[in-house]
Order: structure tokens, then sequence, then C-alpha cells
């Protein structure tokens, strides 16, 4: 069997808890596959970089058969040099007394800035997943940053709240997990994204049907679901971090192996699927075919309520997105 070549990760907010959480989790295979060399390009802001050594040792302590490479750096041409990957997780979080405006504005320069690097410095061919808040619009940011990178290269991640979703509803039904399928989160990763019940399926059934208490799925199960981030904080004092590292890998995962059966929930580039406002970041279902190439799955049935759900997300996307350019000096 000829030898694969390394695929570099490069991973920003390599030392932060979902960093941490994360990099053990490909640097042992299970993003890639358990034959797949990994390089790894570890990100961190200089006040972050003695941590950073320390997570670095670590894994090097794991002695991780198909790890070949780890870069620890603060620079951001080092740290996105010839990058397949370029995993986004590093962002400032919204803090007491914060407007979301300013939080749009002090990540968007982030944005900004590893856009152009990842630009000027990884592969033509690489893709970028960004898990950092608020994730649509600095996925945005960074895709008009990286202007010679292709806007489908570009995405971010609903994945943690179709697993949060689908759990609810496998808890409720009282079947494992496994037995859900078809769940699409739309719109945007904040509480107004809409969980879309009506075309899940529970062992192969509608999922109104085995629940059968639409009230529950509206008044409870959809704020559960956008909530869910909001309740974990206040339960442990921290942000989810292991349930968040997990989504990402399964989102690479995801985009690099054929769908069979479901599609999945990554937020893309709109070209006005479903009747979404073109050119923003939003979550639609997709599939991916042999050769790795994504579509947004079409002839999905939508109700009226879904459909009212789905359109208050983007409005919410749009808003972000005009806060955020016009801070930023970006033209639509």
């Amino acid at each position: 069997m000829m030898k694969k070549d390394p695929i570099r990760v490069a991973v920003t907010g390599a030392a932060g808890n979902i960093g941490y959480a994360l990099l053990f989790r490909i640097a042992s295979g299970q993003m890639f596959g358990p034959d797949q060399p990994v390089a790894l390009n570890l990100i961190e802001i200089e006040p972050g970089m003695a941590a950073l050594k320390g997570v670095a040792m670590e894994l090097d302590d794991c002695a991780f058969p198909l790890v070949t490479d780890i870069v620890q750096t603060a620079e951001l041409d080092v740290g996105f040099n010839d990058c397949d990957w370029a995993l986004l997780v590093g962002s400032v979080p919204r803090k007491a007394g914060m407007e979301r405006a300013d939080l749009l504005g002090i990540n968007g320069k982030i944005f900004v800035g590893q856009g152009q690097a990842i630009n000027d410095h990884a592969k033509s061919s690489c893709r970028v997943l960004v898990v950092g808040n608020p994730c649509n619009t600095n996925c945005l940011i960074a895709m008009k940053s990286a202007t010679d990178i292709p806007n489908e290269q570009f995405f971010a991640m609903t994945r943690l709240d179709e697993n949060r979703a689908k759990t609810q509803l496998a808890q409720k039904a009282g079947v494992p997990v496994k037995e859900v399928s078809d769940l699409c989160v739309w719109g945007n990763h904040s509480p107004t994204m809409f969980p879309d019940f009506y075309n899940t399926r529970i062992a192969r059934q509608k999922a109104t049907d085995v629940i059968g208490d639409e009230t529950w799925l509206k008044e409870t199960f959809v704020p559960t679901v956008g909530q869910r981030g909001k309740a974990i904080i206040e339960a442990r004092g921290a942000s989810s971090a292991a349930s968040a590292a997990n989504a990402v890998v399964d989102t690479v995962r995801d985009l690099t192996t054929p769908t069979r059966g479901s599609f999945h929930s990554v937020c893309v580039h709109s070209s006005g699927e479903y009747g979404t406002p073109p050119g923003i970041i939003t979550s639609m279902p997709i599939t991916v075919d042999a050769v790795g190439n994504w579509r947004v799955v079409g002839g999905i049935g939508l109700t009226d309520y879904a459909k009212e759900q789905i359109a208050a997300s983007n409005e919410e996307l749009l808003e972000e997105r005009k806060i955020a350019f016009e801070q930023l000096g970006l033209s639509i």
C-alpha cells in the first residue's frame, strides 16, 4: 500500500479548552482515519504560548504514530503555511457588558487577519472550518478576506447543534440516538437557529408521528436546542468544550467522507437555496460525493412555521453582516 502524505491541519486557539479537547482526537486518527498521517500547526496568541508548549509536550508524550510534525507559533504566516485544513477555533468570547456589535468588531479584525494569512500562505485547496463565535459571520469575514480561496471551501459549524437536537429527540422518544436521522439545523449558530423536526425521522418514521406533541416540539425542543450552550455554562461554569471538539471532528469527517443515507448540517456560502439570502454563511443540509464535493440537498419540503423560523435566523445573519462589515470597511 502506498504511504499517504500527511494532511497538515492548522488549529487556532490550540491551547484553549476546545483546542485541547480537539487536538488529541485529530492526532489519534479519529478525524481523518486510522491510516492517515497528520501534521499539526498549533496557533496561539503570545500570552498562550507557554500553555501551548505544555499541550505540545502532552501530544509528544502520547507517541501518536500518525503525527509527523508539530509546529507551535503565534505567527499567522507560519501557522497557516502549506495547510490543507484550517480549523479556526479561537475567538474572543462575549464578556459581561459587551454588546453584540462590540463582539463582531473585535472578532472581525481577528478573522480578517486570519483570512488574509490563509489566502497568502495556505494551499489553494485549503478548507476552512470556523468554530469561534459568532461563527457564521466570522466565517464570512475570513472568506471575504481570502480572495483567492474559493467560497465553497469555507464552512462554519452547526454540527454541535445537530448533535444536541438528535439527543433531545432520542431521549423524548425513548430510543438510541442512532435512530434519529434527516435532522437539519437551519440558519445562524445562535438561539435563532431552527432544528427542523418536521423532516426528521426517528426509527424511519416521521418524528412528529413518533412524538406526536407539536407543542412540546415548538415550545420546549426548539428553545432547548437554541439555549443549550447557555445551559451548559450555567451548569458547569464554563462553555462547551469536549462536545464542541467532538462536533468539529464530526464536521470534518462528514466533509471528507462520501455521505451515505442522511444529510448533515453545515454552514455554507448561500447561493439562494430555499430562499436564503445569497452571500451569507448559513446552515443548510448538505451531502458529499465520492470525490469530496459537497452540495445542498434539494427538494426538502418546509412548513410555513419552518420557513418563518429560518427566515428570522437568516435576517439575524444579514444584520450581523451589516454591523461587522461597516465596522471593518468591507463591501458586501
